[in-house]
This record gives structure tokens, sequence and C-alpha cells, in this order.
């Protein structure tokens, strides 16, 4: 049985997530937190998430699969799923170039590899997702796991990974947002997000070139560029940008919500969801 991540969840990093915010979360009636930043293999966290919840879905996103082996993460994977039925879903990937050096020449079998290791240690196919932006990874997202779990996109993207996908598979992109009415005061919180490291990883780059931005737009993350992959403005603004990925074929929405440094992202993540509907 497919877990089922519901229309409208939240990605955080690992390092700002605890089970009271995880209970805060549930209660605004988002349907699942996506457990970003590549978190250890052994996935207590998410363990913990689950305990403080009664129905919220916890997925990553993602494991890097550099980082966690396979067996490693097959094995928390079982463990949790036999704990919390249809409330995990292990969201995997391939990481970075930058970041992995000599290995990442053959990313794509690598990704095949893992996931036939996933397979052979029993994880089963409608509880994984695969990071994915290109057409392959995509196709391949469609034909070994769940779906997939795109990050730093846009809804035009969301349209064509839907095409490549077809009907069936989940689609769940990750989208940042900054409740702000002030562009530029937003622009100046998603700015150092986006810009580093994500506009200096050649994945992301090469993503947002098929797009139709410039290598202009990105070296100098460009205003457009940034209004592009962080939606800000009120809380109907930017529910709005996150309606238009459902629109253009998204299962499922995780908004990232960027704040000040140390906010506290309850009062946007409450807004939003008064906006989405959910509350």
């Amino acid at each position: 049985m497919a877990v089922d991540v519901g229309r409208f969840g939240i990605w955080r990093h690992a390092d700002g997530l605890d089970p009271e915010l995880a209970v805060q979360v549930e209660r605004l009636g988002y349907s699942a937190i996506w457990i970003g930043g590549s978190p250890p293999g052994d996935l207590r966290l998410a363990e913990d998430l689950l305990e403080a919840t009664d129905r919220l879905v916890i997925a990553t996103g993602i494991i890097n699969i550099w980082q966690v082996p396979a067996a490693e993460a097959a094995a928390s994977y079982k463990r949790i799923a036999t704990e919390y039925p249809d409330r995990f879903l292990l969201g995997i990937g391939i990481g970075h170039p930058e970041a992995s050096g000599e290995r990442y020449r053959r990313p794509y079998e690598t990704v095949v590899a893992y996931l036939d290791e996933l397979d052979a240690h029993g994880v089963p196919v409608e509880g994984r997702v695969l990071a994915a932006l290109g057409p392959r990874m995509l196709r391949l997202a469609a034909e070994r796991t769940a779906g997939a779990h795109p990050y730093l996109t846009t809804p035009a993207h969301t349209r064509e990974a839907r095409e490549i996908l077809g009907e069936g598979p989940l689609l769940a992109p990750e989208q940042k947002v900054v409740l702000s009415t002030d562009p530029e005061y937003a622009r100046s919180i998603a700015r150092p997000v986006v810009q580093r490291p994500y506009l200096q990883l050649v994945n992301y780059r090469r993503n947002l070139l098929r797009l139709g931005f410039t290598e202009a737009d990105l070296d100098s993350a460009s205003d457009a560029v940034i209004d592009a992959l962080v939606a800000h403005g009120d809380a109907a603004t930017v529910a709005a940008r996150i309606v238009e990925h459902v629109d253009a074929g998204a299962s499922h929405v995780c908004a990232q919500v960027l704040t000040g440094t140390d906010a506290d992202p309850a009062p946007a993540l409450r807004e939003l969801a008064g906006a989405l509907g959910l509350t």
C-alpha cells in the first residue's frame, strides 16, 4: 500500500525539527514533514517525530546515497515502517558532484545499484521516492519508486515532470516561501539560501538552464531567478504559487518556510495553512 502524503506538507532541515514543531504542524493541518539536510541513516529523528504525532507522515528529503549505505537505510526503513505503518516514506538521492568527487562519475548507474540493494533488503517500491530533476532520473523514479521529489524547482518544471512520470507516480516538489509583502526584504531572506550553495551546484544549474534561465541569472542570483524559486508576498499570494504546482500536476507540495535568523517558523506556517484552507 502506498504512503498517502496528502496534498500539502512542509520541508525543513533536520536541524530545525523537533517533536514540538511536528505537533504544531499536524495541528495546523499539514499532512507531511520532509526531513531535509541529508539526515543520518539511523533516522532516529523520524521516529521521534512520528512518536509525537498521530497522523503525520514523515519522509526523508533526502537520504544521500553516498553517505548512507543501502543496508543501513533499509534497516531503518523496516524498523520505522513496522512501528508506524503507512506513515513513513524513504526519500533517497544522489546528492551533488561537488560533494562526492570522483565517485560521482556514474550517478545514474549508482542510483540503480542502490535501488537494487534496497530491493534485496526488502524495501518496497511504494515505500521509497527518488530525488529527481532531469528526464532520465524522473523516468527512473517512475519505474523503480513511488515517485519523484524534485527540489528547487518551478511550476513549469512540475508540468514537465508530470508529463515524464505519467499519471500514476507521486510528484512532490519542494517550494521555498517567504511570507513578506516587502519584495526587497523577502529577497534578502531568500537570496542567501538559494545563491549558496544551490546556484553554485551543477545539477541545479543544469536544470534551471533547461527551464530558460541564463548563466547571468544564475551567476548573479538575479531577481528573476529568486522570484521564480522563492514565492513571496502575503499568505494568499504564496499559497497561490503552491497551488500552481498542483495545477501543473503535483500530487503533493512541501513548503519550505524561510525566515530571518533563528525566527520561529510557526507563525508563517499558521498563516500559510489558513490560506491553503487547512485550518
